[in-house]
């Protein structure tokens, strides 16, 4: 059996204690898939005396990681600090620089740097592996990088964010409201105290411009997504997504165009019968379109402690076995520009709900303002079930009335263009809800 792999992991919270727990019920089954051992044989955490639930016997300590980083006494560095600079970003350059390969779950630090760390991950001849920074246990890195590596992928979009797939499932089953949910999902350590990160659409960001530049040749570049959260999603959407057969999923979503390469992140309408629609509570899932595989969905637990080290483990696994390969499938060299596409070329087609004064007039000049556009409408709905319920409960005259409009496909820069329109009017009063439909 070849010589041990020495391993030096640098953060050991829930997932860094998952990937020692896993790698000691795994050790022997692990040296029979790699044929080498595997061995942690130095760590660095703030706090030495937590008790973590797992046998640091005779594993040395670092106070520093990037000491740790540099140590001849490793072989693989595993940062599982998290933070797009700082300590993460100077350790990983120090693990690369003194020839060590990199397993890391950092997502942030990939989105921002993964360019330059990739070059010099080349340029000393050793792997930086990163399975474990999208989509938890899915192995979709894996995937695109080496399981469709005959396949030319038009697209791959999918659920990257359990905190707002579970907001987003808990108000179409429960009829709550999205602060009501948000508070439920941060009682269950779901969301964070402060959770912009990941209802404003930036953590799904981060994962998809990773996915992009595996699936498109391009440079991870996170100023080339665009982006939207769910914050403005409310009850009557969800209501009215599933009167129409949708369901509301916040998508990060890359595909060719005629110009490049589209990059965006921003509540969607799919089709409530379609794999991604069927995705619910904190599940991941991500679907890719090969010329040759056609349509592939895989989906599972995309976070968690023992999800997370599964794909950090399976990252380690590669190492043992001698696998260095450039991290983005190709050479850094070869890599394509990612620039932002603006969305306003975006084509499909759209819901956008609409409340106004309930008086003669106002659907006219909905009607007339999306025609003069040449936007072809599917349907429009003028809901006052859902006016006297929400808006009026006593019902009076010329309450606000919420209308939805449901359009073919049609540019996102006529959309916001006729919806001003409505709004110049005098009808509109309150701010339009805009959603884009995926209908495959």
């Amino acid at each position: 059996m070849a010589q041990v792999l020495r391993v030096g992991i640098a953060g050991l919270g829930t997932v860094g204690a998952s990937v020692v727990r896993l790698l000691d019920s795994q050790r022997d089954a692990l040296a029979l898939r790699t044929g080498r051992r595997i061995e942690i044989t130095a760590v660095s955490a703030r706090d030495r005396t937590r008790d973590r639930g797992v046998d640091l016997t005779g594993v040395e300590w670092y106070e520093d990681p990037v000491a740790l980083a540099r140590s001849p006494g490793i072989d693989l560095f595993v940062e599982l600090i998290g933070g797009e600079n700082g300590t993460a970003k100077a350790a990983v350059e120090a693990a690369l620089a003194s020839g060590k390969s990199v397993v890391t779950a950092n997502k942030a630090l990939i989105a921002y740097h993964g360019r330059q760390l990739a070059a010099l991950a080349e340029e000393n001849g050793v792997a930086l592996a990163f399975e474990a920074s999208v989509a938890g246990g899915i192995p979709v890195i894996k995937t695109v990088k080496e399981g469709l590596a005959g396949n030319s992928v038009s697209r791959i979009y999918g659920i990257l964010n359990g905190t707002c797939n579970y907001i987003l499932t808990r108000m179409e089953r429960e009829g709550d409201s999205f602060s009501k949910c948000l508070k439920q999902a941060q009682k269950l350590g779901y969301a964070e105290a402060d959770p912009t990160f990941d209802i404003g659409g930036h953590d799904t960001a981060h994962k998809l411009t990773i996915l992009a530049a595996l699936a498109f040749g391009v440079d991870v570049n996170i100023g080339a997504v665009y982006v939207e959260g769910i914050e403005t999603i409310d009850a009557i959407d969800i209501r009215m997504a599933r009167k129409l057969g949708y369901r509301i999923k916040l998508l990060g979503v890359a595909e060719r165009s005629d110009s490049g390469i589209e990059q965006r992140v921003h509540p969607t309408m799919v089709p409530s019968d379609s794999p991604i629609a069927r995705v619910m509570g904190v599940t991941n899932a991500v679907t890719i379109q090969g010329d040759a595989v056609g349509e592939l969905t895989l989906s599972g637990p995309g976070a968690g402690g023992d999800a997370t080290a599964s794909a950090v483990l399976a990252d380690i696994a590669d190492v043992a076995r001698g696998v260095v390969s450039p991290p983005f499938g190709s050479p850094v060299a070869t890599l394509g520009r990612a620039i932002q596409e603006p969305i306003k070329r975006h084509e499909g087609g759209y819901y956008i709900r609409l409340t106004v004064a309930d008086k003669p007039g106002a659907a006219a000049s909905i009607v007339t303002s999306f025609a003069d556009l040449e936007i072809s409408l599917e349907s429009i709905i003028q809901n006052r079930s859902e006016s006297a319920a929400q808006l009026d409960p006593a019902g009076r005259s010329g309450a606000p009335v919420p209308v939805v409009v449901i359009t073919y496909a049609t540019t996102e820069a006529a959309v916001r263009k006729a919806v001003d329109k409505v709004i110049a009017e005098g009808y509109v009063v309150e701010k339009p809800q805009v959603i884009r439909i995926e209908r495959e």
